[in-house]
């Protein structure tokens, strides 16, 4: 049996964060602006090849181009 995220051809990853921004939606003014500013971040990757790090990129970034670079090849 299929996960429901999985079936939707979303990641783990991304089905987490649909949820969590639905969550934060769902509350009262003041709690709602504290758990947006807590959901805020700039997180950070990097590849390793040949035992080397190559340069730190910003995932929101990045997965914005690859959705993009996706379009426009035809990918979902």
């Amino acid at each position: 049996m299929a996960f429901a995220w999985k079936a939707a051809g979303l990641t783990y990853n991304r089905y987490l964060a649909v949820a969590a921004r639905v969550v934060r939606r769902s509350l009262k003014e003041e709690p709602r602006l504290q758990a947006e500013r807590r959901g805020e971040m700039d997180l950070r990757f990097a590849k390793w090849q040949n035992g080397k790090q190559g340069d730190n990129k910003n995932l929101a970034e990045a997965n914005a181009s690859a959705r993009v670079d996706g379009a426009e090849h035809g990918q979902q």
